[in-house]
């Protein structure tokens, strides 16, 4: 018979780093952080570890640590992982009553297009890592209350994990500056390229990035609590294990699914924030008022209504905000919504695996974008600018795209800066733009190694 779930109360605590710290040497722990008190927009953090089996893609999309799930399609397996769990939980308006939480990585969408693989793999990380968990700490900041998730055996264990004593935080530094994959004008010969192709009608738009790189030594948390204190985002998120962790400060969600509902937000069009109130605001109408943002955010837009249709209800998508201005601690964007009604014989994998990637990070129409990415950039994307979230055992899913992303992998930190190429784009601002996107996270990992 399978343990009965309940819902209990824990002491709230408007940081969730409290408590993941007691958590986070644990297999397989996870954390996906909304933020706050410092981030506006996020309402709740999803704690968890030690799950009943851990499920990894490769880099041939080949079916890793269950040999019952192998030789499944990535997603199949994993809807097959999900199903293990018993469906009769509680009924309950949190996001996460048990199921799988993890990532997938940018590199898991060219097994699912036909993209040929060109660049090269230098960070060595699984297509996609999810768990099965069958308990999780919820915090829900708006009701300001904390919930443990899980049957009375499960609930026994977190409470002796959250009261034994922790590891204190160990120092973190970079043991060199970061080195750019690209130069200036090996990024400005590939801008051009893309307005070869745009030009030739091949595609609308590309978002082209490049990867920064710098050795580490010392703790990731640490690493970590300086990213989140210096970049509050709403969709964050850390994963570790091994010598490989995923470090997101992500601003952007990807798709939202609850109770058949689906909601995706993508973010085109991005100013820095002014040094002065004055200064800001001027950046903030100038994005506004920007057509050349708002024809990117439009692209993508109507790319995920494509994307969205070809799971949901026919009818249902809508558009419902369109090149809304959305400001964040370092950064304005153009961020847009599109919702729509999943398909009853659909599920949210089966909306995930029809959108991913993102189209907002790849650029229209998707797949000649794609491919033309694998073309222009030296090196896979890894994570960035894939997604980490969870999808629950009722149905319900929520996925962030993960950029403002850090990696690390083998002693080396990566992080990438991009932005969609249009036909009137400018290669000296893109440039700038790929450096203001990520400035911020280089400047908080430099000021956590003298700490």
């Amino acid at each position: 018979m399978t343990p009965s779930i309940d819902i209990v109360p824990l002491p709230y605590c408007e940081d969730p780093l409290a408590y993941f710290a007691a958590l986070r040497d644990r297999p397989g722990a996870v954390l996906l952080d909304s933020g706050r008190p410092m981030a506006p927009g996020g309402r709740y953090d999803i704690l968890s570890c030690d799950p009943l089996a851990l499920l990894e893609i490769d880099a041939d999309g080949q079916v890793q640590g269950d040999p019952a799930l192998a030789g499944l399609a990535p997603f199949a397996a994993q809807q097959a992982l999900l199903e293990r769990l018993p469906g009769d939980v509680p009924d309950s308006r949190l996001p996460f009553l048990g199921g799988l939480i993890g990532y997938w990585s940018y590199d898991l969408g060219q097994r699912l297009e036909p993209v040929t693989g060109q660049a090269r793999q230098a960070v060595k990380l699984p297509a996609s890592r999810v768990g099965l968990y069958d308990w999780a700490l919820i915090q829900d900041h708006d009701c300001r209350q904390s919930w443990l998730v899980g049957s009375a055996s499960r609930r026994r264990q977190v409470r002796e994990w959250l009261d034994t004593p922790t590891r204190p935080e160990g120092s973190f530094r970079l043991s060199a500056p970061f080195a750019a994959e690209l130069s200036r004008d090996d990024y400005l010969t590939r801008f051009d390229a893309v307005q070869c192709y745009i030009r030739a009608g091949d595609c609308y738009q590309i978002n082209l990035a490049q990867r920064f790189s710098a050795p580490f030594e010392g703790d990731l948390w640490a690493a970590y609590r300086r990213l989140r204190a210096t970049t509050p985002t709403p969709f964050a998120g850390y994963l570790a294990w091994n010598d490989k962790a995923i470090l997101s400060l992500s601003p952007e969600r990807f798709l939202l699914c609850r109770d058949g509902r689906v909601e995706t937000r993508p973010i085109k069009g991005t100013r820095p924030r002014g040094a002065t109130p004055e200064e800001d605001r001027w950046l903030a109408r100038e994005l506004g008022a920007s057509l050349k943002d708002r024809a990117e955010n439009v692209m993508i837009v109507d790319l995920l209504r494509n994307d969205l249709g070809r799971v949901c209800q026919p009818g249902s998508v809508k558009v419902p905000q369109l090149c809304s201005l959305e400001s964040y601690a370092n950064v304005h964007h153009l961020v847009s919504v599109v919702t729509g009604a999943l398909a009853p014989e659909r599920s949210p994998l089966d909306l995930l695996a029809a959108a991913f990637p993102g189209g907002s990070i790849t650029g229209a129409p998707k797949v000649r974008a794609m491919q033309i990415i694998d073309e222009l950039e030296p090196s896979r994307r890894s994570a960035y600018c894939g997604s980490l979230g969870y999808v629950d055992v009722r149905g319900h899913m929520d996925t962030s795209i993960a950029i403002r992303s850090v990696v690390a992998e083998g002693g080396e930190l990566h992080l990438w800066g991009g932005g969609g190429l249009v036909a009137d784009s400018r290669g000296e601002e893109e440039y700038t733009e790929t450096l203001d996107k990520i400035r911020h996270l280089m400047r908080a990992l430099v000021a956590a190694s003298h700490d």
